[in-house]
């Protein structure tokens, strides 16, 4: 029985191609007992469940592809030295520049966080609706590339952290007066961020929320063994956004969105983005401003941050 995390992009273009590797992928997993989760479009779960016949009532199905971790808590002790097999499909139209990095981020992410459990993930990608650019990430986010029942090792697959070190960068503030040096004091740090705020957001519990939030981001990162922090607040687009930014190596394990700690860091901001890698952190969150509440939906989608 293999063992550890197995992390694989599909490239397809068709409905055939599609159902190629699905068939397969959960009809193997149902003749071996295994728990087989589809998180995939309305379209490709109707074609799959067509293919499968009264087969498709034995898998798993789930409208988002982001609850991996709590479907392997769930299945995965279940099944001693099984698999728990994930059809995860994103959907990656409609999205702005910001929410794709995000979730090209979390895909290489996912190669870290997930190297302990013996989830099977195929993610496809359809070249009929996803950009060029978003499938050649996914070759780089993804060990090995499934065409059908053949799997190979992507060519172009790099290491998460440089990955993530591709795709972000620090930003870089107008003046030193816009930035706060944290070097181990809290209270003076937390002053700077209502300072910055205040003005930008529109209630005071809004701003106090906003306060805590970066106060949970600070006391993680300094239980992480970091005692330098650059803070930087700024009104971006009707939002309030704070960049903190080290230079120092985190203590392992890896940060990320997921992780616990962050739990109302993740409740209160409208983002939270985290690049970590041996050269330092960067996280960036932020919340809407009086302007982006006077900005529709689709509108605030266009905004298109970088991260």
């Amino acid at each position: 029985m293999d063992s550890g995390f197995r992390h694989q992009g599909c490239v397809y273009g068709s409905d055939a191609e599609f159902l190629a590797m699905a068939v397969p992928f959960a009809e193997d997993g149902l003749r071996d007992e295994e728990p087989v989760l589809v998180a995939t479009t309305a379209a490709n779960v109707a074609l799959l469940r067509a293919a499968l016949g009264a087969g498709a009532d034995r898998l798993d199905y789930a409208e988002r592809p982001d609850a991996v971790r709590r479907y392997w808590s769930r299945r995965g002790p279940a099944v001693p030295g099984a698999r728990v097999r994930i059809l995860s499909e994103q959907t990656w139209t409609g999205r702005s520049r910001r929410k794709v990095i995000a979730s090209q981020r979390w895909e290489a992410k996912l190669n870290v966080l997930l190297a302990g459990t013996r989830i099977w993930m195929i993610c496809p990608y359809d070249t009929r609706v996803v950009e060029p650019g978003i499938v050649e990430g996914a070759r780089r986010t993804h060990p090995e590339c499934v065409v059908g029942r053949r799997t190979e090792p992507s060519a172009q697959f790099i290491a998460p952290e440089e990955f993530a070190r591709s795709q972000t960068s620090p930003p870089a503030p107008g003046s030193a007066a816009d930035l706060f040096r944290f070097e181990g004091d809290l209270v003076a740090v937390r002053r700077h961020v209502l300072e910055k705020a205040t003005p930008i957001l529109v209630a005071e519990n809004t701003v106090a929320m906003f306060d805590i939030a970066v106060g949970e981001v600070l006391a993680k990162l300094v239980e992480r063994g970091v005692g330098r922090v650059t803070v930087w607040v700024r009104a971006a687009a009707g939002r309030v956004v704070c960049t903190l930014h080290t230079d120092q190596p985190l203590r392992p394990p890896a940060l990320h969105q997921a992780d616990a700690g962050l739990w109302m860091s993740n409740q209160i901001c409208e983002w939270l983005d985290i690049s970590s890698d041996a050269d330092g952190c960067t996280i960036e969150l932020a919340m809407p401003g009086r302007a982006a509440l006077d900005t529709s939906p689709a509108k605030r989608e266009d905004l298109g941050f970088g991260v």
